[in-house]
Parts: C-alpha cells; structure tokens; sequence
C-alpha cells in the first residue's frame, strides 16, 4: 500500500488501532505492535517493541512477539465471546503462556474469533499453535502461539526458513485448526482494494 498499514483509517480509525481493541475486547492482558512505525504508532496509543529480525517477515515478527509478550492473565471472555454467559479468564497465559498474533491489517477484527482461537489452544495441551482455516488455507496471522514455541521457531529462521508453515513442520509443532470461523474476521488488506467502502 506504499504506507505502514497499521495507520490506514478504515471506517474512521486506524486499521491497527481496529485490531488492538478487538484483542483488548478478547481478553488479552496486554496488546503490543511489533515493528512498524513506532513514533506514528505510539501517537495513537499503542505501545511498540521494535523487531528483533526485521526484514524477515511474519515468521520473525511471531518470534519476535512469543519473546516479548506478557505471561500474566486477566479477566476476559469465556469460550461464549465477551459477552457470553461463561465469562471467566481468558487463557492466554495459563501454564506455558498463550500469546495472539494478529496481522496488524485485519480488516474486520472480531474478539469472539480471537478469543475463540486462544481457546482452542488451551484445550489441547499437546498443541502448540491454534490456527484458522479457510479455504483450505491456514491463516498464521490470526493465531495463538504457545510461548515455548519460541526457541523451535527462531532455529528454523537462524536456518534460513522465512515461510512460518515450513517452520512449524520443520520443528515438528503440533497444530490445531479452526475450520469455522467467519471468513470476514480473518481477512486482511493487501491492497486498497481490500479495503471496505468507506
């Protein structure tokens, strides 16, 4: 898009901004952009870690985030979405530690799709990442990662690998898939055209 598309406004507020609330709306206990343009991003609020291995796309950027995410948990959604009738805590830091990565473009950000993925992960304790699919396609940008995936990720890359499916097969990471979540929450903008109609 020519620009840092965390700071393209869609329907008033900035596509980055869109996805931070819906993650502090899932549940997450804390919510930082990694890489990007920190100055423009912590104007509007955000908070900011730079990437420890910029230039190599998202596979770095995921290890970038399992490293400097938060452990500690707070109240959110229960498996309902945030308003459900099962309110209680959000997983995302139980035992080994859950952490979202979330493409900073997502166009229409839904917390029940976000929290729905934590919660896939924290139900299978031999899993490693939590993914949704569509259209046959795993959407690694909308995932819940287990912090110990860490260190296998980042081997993978000190390797060579950049493609983050390569990675998780190579590190032999057990995979769980969401296969129904609504298309339009997992959808990203890679061109203008992507964009909604203002």
């Amino acid at each position: 898009m020519g620009r840092d598309k965390a700071l393209v406004v869609v329907a008033g507020r900035p596509l980055g901004v869109r996805v931070a609330e819906a993650l502090a709306r899932a549940g997450a206990a804390s919510v930082v952009a990694v890489g990007g343009d920190a100055p423009a991003l912590a104007r509007l609020g955000l908070a900011t870690v730079p990437d420890d291995r910029p230039g190599l796309g998202p596979l770095g950027g995921i290890v970038t985030a399992l490293g400097t995410a938060s452990p500690e948990p707070r109240p959110g959604p229960g498996p309902d979405g945030p308003d459900g009738p099962d309110a209680g805590t959000v997983p995302w830091a139980a035992g080994d530690g859950i952490v979202v990565v979330a493409a900073c473009d997502l166009v229409a950000p839904s917390p029940d799709a976000l929290a729905a993925t934590v919660w896939a992960l924290a139900a299978d304790d031999r899993a490693a990442v939590a993914v949704p699919l569509s259209e046959g396609r795993r959407h690694w940008v909308h995932a819940a990662w287990r912090r110990s995936a860490r260190s296998a990720l980042a081997t993978q890359l000190d390797r060579g690998e950049r493609a983050v499916h390569r990675a998780v097969a190579a590190a032999g990471l057990t995979v769980v898939e969401l296969p129904d979540l609504a298309a339009q929450a997992l959808a990203d903008a890679d061109t203008p055209d992507d964009l909604p109609a203002p």
